[in-house]
């Protein structure tokens, strides 16, 4: 991939692979589920070539990482945590930050307990919300979507990896990144997945054999297991966020989502985008932008405009 280096790194007492390139000032690039670094291949090349350092973890439990064994140990405190000795082993004082999906709240999270850390913030398809004391993150996403929601179904120690594992990991990575409907994704028990192994998933122009091939080679090796415990840990999370109730993000950030984007389209998402609910949580959140006709997988879908908004955001600080 043009360049882009490799290392292994130890932080918060686990071995991290990054995959890196560039020089100048250092950009952190958060992934989500199921990805892995190779979904900000484009942007660490843009980046690069803009005068900045790039740099594009696999996050615990991902890839070329270490994956610990017990599920509490994915905790966002835990990945908050490793984000945080990633950027002491960098030597850095601090750095910006771009995350998707799972990498998203990683960042807001990250901003929430270290904003000293974080120079400027742009974050793709996951808003920042400010803690319920009241209800617990699982429990109040099972009362919207019952128990058919992926989430729930997420909590199932081994029972989605047998289901993983029976539709193939190939298949099941192209069942998810070719995902674009609004609604949300539901799972019930007696269907599971519906992969039709016979008829085989199409991939858009944006993703490639080869892509899939790459993601499919290290989900491979290492499972889906950890990726999932970052959803079983939701819960336990949300138990150990307690003292930050009420804390609102306070860096210079960014929004960028899809219309198409079933994160943009959960129940009252909209509203709390564009009518003062995000801005008064994120109250330096200087742009919002949505993209029409794209989906969830925004940075590798439209991985130039989003190079693009990445760099006009940053470049101003």
């Amino acid at each position: 991939m043009e360049g882009i280096g490799h290392r292994t790194l130890q932080v918060n007492g686990i071995e991290m692979h990054i995959a890196e390139k560039g020089e100048g000032p250092v950009v952190i690039l958060l992934h989500g589920f199921p990805e892995l670094w190779y979904s900000w291949r484009h942007q660490i090349i843009s980046l690069a070539a803009r005068g900045y350092r790039a740099i594009a973890p696999d996050l615990r439990g991902y890839g070329d990482t270490d994956a610990p064994s017990s599920t509490s140990a994915y905790t966002v405190l835990h990945i908050v945590g490793d984000i945080v000795a990633l950027i002491d082993a960098l030597a850095q004082d601090q750095v910006f930050v771009v995350g998707h999906d799972w990498g998203a709240n990683v960042a807001w999270w990250l901003c929430v307990l270290r904003p000293e850390k974080v120079k400027a913030l742009v974050n793709l398809s996951v808003v920042y919300s400010l803690r319920d004391p009241k209800q617990r993150t699982v429990d109040a996403i099972r009362g919207i979507f019952g128990e058919d929601i992926y989430i729930c179904r997420f909590q199932e120690h081994g029972t989605i990896e047998a289901e993983f594992a029976q539709i193939g990991t190939a298949t099941i990575l192209k069942k998810f990144l070719t995902y674009r409907s609004p609604a949300a994704i539901m799972v019930p028990k007696e269907k599971g997945f519906e992969v039709s192994l016979e008829t085989p998933i199409s991939l858009p122009s944006w993703l490639t054999e080869e892509d899939i091939n790459y993601f499919a080679s290290k989900f491979e090796k290492s499972g889906f297991t950890g990726g999932l415990n970052y959803y079983r840990c939701m819960n336990l999370s949300w138990e150990l966020t307690a003292p930050w109730v009420g804390v609102q993000v306070n860096v210079p950030t960014k929004f960028i989502v899809g219309d198409l984007d079933l994160a943009y389209h959960s129940p009252g998402i909209q509203d709390y985008i564009h009518k003062g609910g995000f801005k008064n949580a994120v109250p330096l959140l200087e742009d919002i932008v949505v993209m029409e006709g794209v989906g969830h997988f925004i940075n590798q879908e439209k991985p130039h405009d989003i190079s693009d908004l990445i760099y006009d955001f940053i470049s101003k600080f």
